[in-house]
C-alpha cells in the first residue's frame, strides 16, 4: 500500500521558528504597560498601616508610593494651596467631601476604606479599669492627652466623647494636645501624659511595646470616625494613584486594615 508523501519543511523556516519559540521563551512578562509613582497623603493616624500596605502594593503591581504624612487638617490646607498630591487618605468624610466641592477632588473617586475606634490608653496595664468613663471622672491624673479637634478627626471624636460624659469642662485644665494623633499616642507612651484618647490602631500596633489598658470608647459617644480615600484633580490621569485606591479594597489589603485595629465596610 503506497505511503502518503511526507511533507518536509524548509530547514531554514525550521529554524526561524526556533529562534522565535526561544525569544518568547526568555523575553519577560510585564506586570503592568506603564508602572507610574504616586504621592499619597495619609492621615497620621493611618501612617502604620499605610507603610505596611505600600510595599505589597509595590511589589503586585510594579508603581512605586511615596506617602506624606500629617494630620488631615494640615493635608487638606497643603491641597488647597497647591501641594502635588495625587490622592489623600483621610482620617475623616468631611475633608474629601469638601475637596470635591472646592474642586480640589474627582467626582465618584471618594470611598471609606476604614472606620476608626476611638480609645482611652494608658501604658500602665492598671491604669483603666473596665469603666474608663469611671477613671476619667475620678481624676487621679495630672494629664489627659487628645488630637487638636480643629486638625484632627479623632481629636473632634475625643472632644464629643467627653462632651458626652459631662467632663471637657472639668478636665479642660489637665488636657494637653497634639497636633495629630501620633503626636498624641507619643505624648502618653513617653509619660508626658497618664491618658490619652488615642486611635485604637495605636494600642493595637505591633509595635506598641506597652500594650497597657485600654478602655474602648462606646460608639454612641462621638459621631462614626470613617475615613474615605478620594482621588485628587493632581492625580486624575495618575494610574498608580488610581490603582492604589482600588487595592485598599482588596482581600489583601482589608486583611492588613483589620489587622492593625481597624474596621472595614463591606465591599461595593
Amino acid at each position: 500500500m503506497p505511503h502518503a508523501p511526507t511533507v518536509q519543511r524548509p530547514r531554514a523556516t525550521r529554524i526561524l521558528a526556533l529562534i522565535g519559540l526561544s525569544l518568547s521563551l526568555l523575553a519577560p512578562v510585564p506586570r503592568m504597560a506603564a508602572a507610574e509613582s504616586a504621592l499619597i497623603a495619609v492621615a497620621a493616624n493611618f501612617a502604620e498601616t499605610a507603610q505596611s500596605l505600600a510595599p505589597a502594593f509595590n511589589a503586585e503591581t510594579g508603581h512605586e508610593l511615596t506617602l506624606t504624612i500629617g494630620s488631615t487638617g494640615k493635608l487638606y490646607a497643603q491641597i488647597t494651596k497647591g501641594a502635588p498630591f495625587d490622592a489623600l487618605l483621610a482620617a475623616d468624610q468631611e475633608r474629601p467631601r469638601r475637596l470635591l466641592e472646592e474642586g480640589y477632588a474627582i467626582p465618584g473617586t471618594r470611598r471609606t476604606y476604614a472606620t476608626g475606634q476611638l480609645v482611652l490608653w494608658s501604658p500602665d496595664p492598671d491604669r483603666i479599669g473596665q469603666n474608663g468613663e469611671e477613671t476619667l471622672a475620678n481624676g487621679d491624673f495630672e494629664h489627659l492627652a487628645m488630637a487638636n479637634p480643629d486638625l484632627a478627626p479623632y481629636g473632634l471624636a475625643a472632644a464629643q466623647a467627653l462632651d458626652h460624659m459631662g467632663l471637657r469642662d472639668r478636665l479642660s485644665d489637665r488636657i494637653v494636645m497634639g497636633q495629630n494623633i501620633g503626636q498624641t499616642f507619643s505624648m502618653v507612651a513617653t509619660g508626658n501624659a497618664a491618658l490619652g484618647l488615642v486611635a485604637g490602631s495605636y494600642a493595637a500596633s505591633p509595635r506598641n511595646t506597652a500594650p497597657g489598658s485600654v478602655w474602648p470608647v462606646p460608639a454612641a459617644y462621638h459621631d462614626p470616625i470613617r475615613q474615605d480615600a478620594v482621588l485628587l484633580a493632581v492625580g486624575a490621569d495618575n494610574a498608580a494613584a488610581r490603582a492604589f485606591l482600588d487595592y485598599l479594597h482588596s482581600d489583601a489589603a482589608r486583611e492588613v486594615i483589620m489587622r492593625f485595629g481597624y474596621g472595614v465596610e463591606d465591599p461595593q
